[in-house]
């Protein structure tokens, strides 16, 4: 009895799976903007320079300038990295969309009642070797806040975020939707956090240290030392060593460093970032 209960689970799982997986691969395409050349980022592949100018409307980080390319990307190959962590990411993604739709119900109920409207937010994000994506967010702002602009560049950020959202975002719950976007393919479950598509400073800084040849990750080393308190360019540090040391070993510390970062989150503060931050220009 108990063995015909228990393949009678595993073939569910088994279909669920399969179901998952097709869903994943008929919604890949758009996810990364396949079918619209004009979204896709011109720089995918390259390494790049941020060049501060006056002349350049201000970008994401606060900063005006723009990038610009100065070589091919090293795109990285390694056994561990596109075999055996693209298979934990599947599985323990499956298991986290299952294990976790309980929640995923109670959120959006919640999210509805509170400020009618979707229950998910999608932003474009930066990927690996810069490939733009879909990034998933449970919608812990109103529906009136500007879109694609970082909250700590609001005018009074505060006035934008629902009751609920400041509770989902306290607890990094607002994240949980990426487990889809790790499932899909797009992120892993750790990495360095995916930047905003125009955060142009974020973009070349991680570039100097090779940040940008991983998959950009739910959680990662420079989110469990320091997070938004970071500035720029120790973030990108962080997250180029993370890429150095790429292994299960330092994927478990970030792990079991996450854990506790999310129960006792208190530095996701939303701030501006610190424009008397060094800007590195080409050749330099």
């Amino acid at each position: 009895m108990f063995w015909i209960v228990f393949l009678r689970i595993i073939e569910v799982l088994i279909g669920l799976l399969i179901l998952f997986g097709i869903i994943a691969l008929t919604q890949k395409p758009t996810s990364i903007y396949k079918n619209q050349p004009e979204q896709q980022n011109p720089l995918e592949g390259k390494k790049v320079v941020f060049i501060q100018s006056d002349n350049d409307k201000e970008n994401a980080d606060g900063l005006k300038g723009h990038l610009e390319a100065v070589s091919d990307s090293k795109k990285r190959k390694g056994f561990y990295e596109n075999v055996v962590k693209r298979l934990l990411d599947i599985i323990f993604s499956f298991g986290g969309l299952l294990v976790l739709s309980p929640v995923f119900i109670g959120l959006s109920i919640s999210i509805i009642i509170d400020d009618p409207g979707p229950v998910f937010f999608t932003q474009k994000r930066m990927g690996k070797n810069k490939r733009y994506f879909k990034l998933h967010k449970f919608r812990s702002m109103k529906m009136s806040t500007p879109h694609d602009v970082p909250t700590h560049m609001l005018e009074k950020p505060e006035q934008y975020i629902t009751k609920v959202g400041r509770f989902i975002r306290a607890h990094s719950l607002d994240e949980l939707p990426q487990i889809w976007d790790i499932f899909i393919g797009n992120m892993s479950i750790i990495g360095p956090r995916p930047g905003l598509w125009n955060q142009d400073l974020l973009m070349a800084e991680r570039d100097r240290f090779g940040a940008n040849d991983v998959k950009p990750g739910l959680t990662g080393w420079a989110q469990i030392n320091g997070r938004d308190e970071l500035e720029i360019e120790d973030k990108a540090k962080l997250d180029g060593f993370y890429a150095q040391k790429i292994g299960f070993r330092m994927d478990m510390k970030c792990f079991l460093g996450s854990v506790y970062v999310f129960k006792n989150d208190d530095s996701a503060i939303e701030r501006k970032v610190n424009k008397s931050s060094e800007v590195r220009k080409a050749g330099k």
